[in-house]
């Protein structure tokens, strides 16, 4: 790595901050505590080099490299993070630009294989995934199994409780509409109750069983989801508005 090259450190657990810190000094660190901190240590760099955790309050990692990157796609970051949720996973494929140098790692591993990591991203120019990230990756891209984004809005709103009338009413769908989109979900989850027998789909709700699943491969998160409860709650206050 370039010695002088600044590298921020961006998050928001205070030990995890520290301990990197330690590990990678003497070079020029600068610790942000969370993504809007480190969003705004980006902006005056003209290309930011950074260390992320991804599950962060205000910004999470993801979306501070994608507002990073709509304006300096040559910025690298390296996700350190303590989670490989495949959400996590297929929102960075989604964000990360073409030929964009980026990394991600989970925390479990050794001092050595961090500082493996940060050589590969920021001296080496290279990507680096984290072996046990790899799988989930395949499995976000596997035509089988992965998740579109229009079912993947289904499925938060599963997740959230809403009635297919919901649904349909939220996002401006037909209610058969929510229902397609729901059996391709049920489907690809393997939550479907094709293969049972009557009395096995008499005791399994699909619907739980869908939300039960997708939690289980990380689609979803308690996390991501208590965003998603504050943007119900202004959609629910914004219908009640309209509607009076």
């Amino acid at each position: 790595m370039n010695p002088d090259h600044t590298l921020i450190i961006a998050d928001d657990n205070s030990r995890d901050r520290s301990f990197i810190i330690e590990v990678l000094a003497p070079r020029q660190l600068i610790p942000a505590e969370n993504g809007a901190e480190a969003l705004s240590l980006c902006t005056g760099l003209e290309q930011p080099w950074v260390i992320t955790d991804i599950q962060m309050p205000r910004i999470n990692g993801i979306e501070l490299a994608r507002r990073v990157w709509e304006t300096k796609p040559s910025a690298r970051f390296l996700f350190w993070s303590q989670y490989d949720d495949e959400m996590y996973v297929r929102a960075l494929a989604k964000t990360v630009p073409a030929e964009t140098v980026y990394g991600y790692i989970m925390k479990n591993n050794s001092v050595k294989v961090l500082e493996k990591a940060v050589n590969a991203v920021f001296d080496e120019c290279q990507c680096w995934i984290d072996p046990q990230v790899r799988p989930v990756q395949a499995r976000a891209h596997k035509h089988t199994s992965s998740i579109s984004d229009l079912e993947f809005e289904v499925l938060i709103d599963l997740a959230l409780g809403l009635t297919d009338n919901a649904i349909a009413e939220r996002h401006y769908l037909s209610r058969r509409g929510v229902q397609n989109r729901l059996q391709s979900l049920y489907i690809k989850l393997g939550a479907n109750t094709e293969g049972h027998t009557l009395s096995d789909s008499e005791l399994i709700n699909v619907r739980m069983r869908a939300v039960a699943l997708a939690l289980q491969r990380g689609l979803i998160n308690a996390f991501e989801l208590q965003k998603e409860e504050e943007k119900l709650a202004a959609w629910i206050k914004s219908r009640t508005i309209n509607q009076g």
